[in-house]
């Protein structure tokens, strides 16, 4: 009874946010299931087991700031970008540390994950990068957390402005995409690829009409322009 209350606030209380731009957490992702958000496609409803996981996410987000600004070494936390024409986004924290600044991400993982990263994920290097870009800052940190037994591993990422450039152009051909109504090719490696199993879209993206797909919705009607 009690488990079943608990689903139904969490189902009760989805945001279902109508996206006006990329976010800077777009990058790396698949550019179909961007677009298919975009168009607003059907999608599946998001698992209240996964919501719990992000908002224990987020606790944990918050428990880190509160460290930081105890340590006292300068730290502003949920930045959000200077203000761009198509994307968005809100950086964990910047700190200044021995007189250096450095833009923080936080990940938080299962312990399996944990246990076998050596490196940092690409898609988070590529998010790191633009707030990089973004912020005039040359050096970031990759914080990851491992929610099961609290270890920590962290990665330096020092600012590449040829990768910046080749994720902005993506982000621009994608753009372009959305507004022509032209559904980007699956991945690659589709459907072994890691996210077309957590794919909300992926019912969408196998019908016979996904590679056609269009919605009542224009494109200017979802983009939003601020320059």
């Amino acid at each position: 009874m009690l488990k079943e209350l608990i689903d139904q606030f969490y189902l009760e209380n989805q945001k279902n946010k109508e996206q006006t731009r990329f976010y800077i957490t777009d990058a790396g992702k698949c550019p179909r299931a961007v677009f298919f958000k975009f168009k607003n496609a059907p999608k599946e409803p998001t698992d209240p087991r996964i919501m719990r996981i992000f908002e224990h996410g987020e606790n944990i987000h918050r428990n880190i700031f509160n460290i930081l600004y105890r340590l006292r070494m300068g730290v502003v936390t949920e930045v959000p970008i200077p203000s761009q024409e198509i994307i968005s986004g809100r950086a964990d924290a910047i700190l200044c540390v021995n007189n250096e600044n450095y833009v923080l991400d936080i990940k938080s993982m299962n312990s399996m994950i944990f246990r076998n990263l050596s490196t940092p994920k690409e898609e988070n290097v590529y998010q790191i990068q633009l707030y990089l870009h973004f912020f005039n800052i040359k050096k970031g940190i990759l914080l990851y957390i491992d929610k099961d037994q609290q270890n920590m591993k962290e990665f330096f990422v020092d600012y590449d402005e040829t990768v910046c450039k080749s994720l902005l152009d993506k982000f621009y051909a994608l753009k372009d995409q959305v507004e022509k109504g032209e559904v980007p090719a699956r991945l690659a490696d589709y459907p072994r690829n890691w996210q077309c199993k957590y794919c909300a879209f992926k019912d969408t993206c196998k019908a016979p009409h996904g590679d056609s797909y269009e919605h009542t919705t224009a494109y200017s009607a979802v983009f939003c322009f601020t320059g």
